[in-house]
């Protein structure tokens, strides 16, 4: 831990920069009955039930000494999406960086 927390107490470089890829599942939910509108002395009501629209994988890359961040949403998490994710950050965000530091996985 202590290395990550001093990786982040360095300068920015932008040929060394820090990113933080995390992974995060999620399931998609649709409501079955529409809200109800607020009134006046009543709050948006929606209904507990809701039916479920499949999952998805979000990829959270972020570059906080840049202020950077960018969400990738794929339909599964393979292999081939994960390299995908990588390449992309590598070929195309940071094509000039002489190589890209792993900072921790976002909480």
């Amino acid at each position: 831990m202590e290395d990550v927390l001093d990786l982040y107490e360095e300068e920015y470089d932008p040929r060394y920069p820090t990113v933080c890829l995390d992974e995060k599942p999620v399931v998609l939910h649709a409501d079955v009955q529409p809200p109800i509108p607020v009134e006046p002395g009543h709050p948006e009501r929606t209904d507990y039930e809701y039916e479920r629209r499949g999952t998805r994988n979000l990829f959270v890359l972020v570059e906080p000494l840049a202020g950077w961040r960018h969400v990738e949403v794929t339909a599964q998490r393979t292999m081939q999406d994960y390299a995908s994710v990588v390449r992309w950050l590598v070929d195309s965000v940071y094509p000039h960086a002489e190589y890209v530091r792993r900072g921790s996985k976002i909480t």
